[in-house]
C-alpha cells in the first residue's frame, strides 16, 4: 500500500529539488536490496543513496528499472570511490556507475570522502560532469569546515550537498551553520546511529511523549533542521515507520534540546584523519 503522507522536499542551490528523506542502501546486496527498494517505494520514498563502494549499483539500477515509477520520479545519488580519485579517474568511475545503474545520467555524485592530495582534482571532474549535463548535481560527502574552505578556493561551482554523519549525539552545530550560510544542502548518513543511541532515556521520553518511536524522535529532528536524511532498512516495517517521522512536528523547545545531546559520538571514520 502506497503511503499517503506528504514527503517534504527541498530546493538545491541550482533549483533541482530533492526529496528530505530517503533510503540508504549501504550493506545492501541482491535480493535484499530489490526487496527493499521496491518496499520503499511502494511505501513513498523516492530518494536513493547509494555508492560505488557499496557494490550495489547493479541492484538499485534494477530495482528502480524494473519498478512503475517514471525514472523522473525518483532521485538517485551515487558517489566516486576512494580508488578511483583524479581527474580522468573520475570521470571513468562515472561511465562505469551509470553503466551498473542502467541509467543515463544520475540525480547527485558526490565525492564519498576527501582523499588527501587529490581532491581538486576529483572536483575539476565533477564540475565538467555538471556543466556536460551528465548529473543534475554535484556535492561532497564527510567534508568538514577545512574541507568544506579548502573547496571553495578553487571551485567554480559550490557543492549543491554536504552528506556527513549528522545525529543529535554528533551535532556538528559549526558545519551546519556554514552549510546554510553558503546554501549548501546538508545530509546525515546513520542517523539512527545503527540503533546503538535510540536507547537514550531522554529519546525514550520524547518518544513517550509523541507516541512515536524513538527512531521517528529522530529523523523528525533532522527534517526539523531541515537536513535530509538518508536512513537504512532492509524490513518493511522499519521503512515504513521511518517514513511515519513525515507525519508529525517536534516543538521548537524540543529540537533545542536534543541539540544539547551532542558527545562527539561517532559511527564512522573521522574525516579530521584526511586532512
Amino acid at each position: 500500500m502506497v503511503s499517503t503522507i506528504n514527503q517534504p522536499y527541498t530546493t538545491l542551490s541550482n533549483g533541482i529539488e530533492m526529496p528530505l528523506l530517503g533510503l540508504g542502501v549501504y550493506d545492501m546486496h541482491g535480493a535484499e536490496a530489490e526487496q527493499a527498494v521496491q518496499d520503499a517505494l511502494e511505501t513513498g520514498y523516492r530518494l536513493f543513496d547509494t555508492a560505488s563502494l557499496y557494490e550495489n549499483e547493479n541492484e538499485i539500477g534494477n530495482a528502480l528499472r524494473n519498478s512503475n515509477i517514471a525514472r523522473a520520479d525518483v532521485f538517485v545519488t551515487t558517489k566516486l570511490g576512494n580508488v578511483d580519485h583524479g581527474y580522468d579517474a573520475t570521470l571513468r568511475a562515472f561511465e562505469k556507475s551509470l553503466e551498473k545503474l542502467q541509467m543515463d545520467y544520475v540525480d547527485l555524485y558526490l565525492i564519498h570522502w576527501p582523499v588527501k592530495g587529490q581532491r581538486k582534482e576529483s572536483w575539476k571532474a565533477l564540475e565538467k560532469l555538471y556543466n556536460d549535463k551528465r548529473v543534475k548535481a554535484i556535492g561532497v560527502a564527510n567534508y568538514l569546515v577545512e574541507f568544506l574552505d579548502e573547496l571553495e578556493s578553487y571551485a567554480f561551482i559550490i557543492p549543491m550537498l554536504n552528506q556527513v554523519e549528522f545525529t543529535p549525539w554528533l551535532f556538528q552545530g559549526e558545519l551546519l551553520q556554514y552549510c546554510q550560510n553558503r546554501n549548501i544542502q546538508l545530509q546525515s548518513y546513520s542517523p539512527l546511529t545503527r540503533g546503538l543511541k535510540l536507547g537514550d532515556p531522554r529519546l525514550i521520553a520524547l518518544a513517550e511523549k509523541y507516541d512515536r518511536s524513538p527512531a521517528q524522535i529522530v529523523l523528525r529532528w533532522n527534517i526539523e533542521h531541515g537536513i535530509s536524511t538518508i536512513p537504512k532498512s532492509v524490513s518493511k516495517k522499519r521503512l515504513q515507520e521511518n517514513f511515519g517521522s513525515l507525519n508529525f512536528k517536534l516543538t521548537a523547545d524540543d529540537v533545542a534540546f536534543m541539540d544539547t545531546f551532542n558527545e562527539n559520538f561517532r559511527i564512522c571514520d573521522n574525516p579530521m584523519e584526511m586532512l
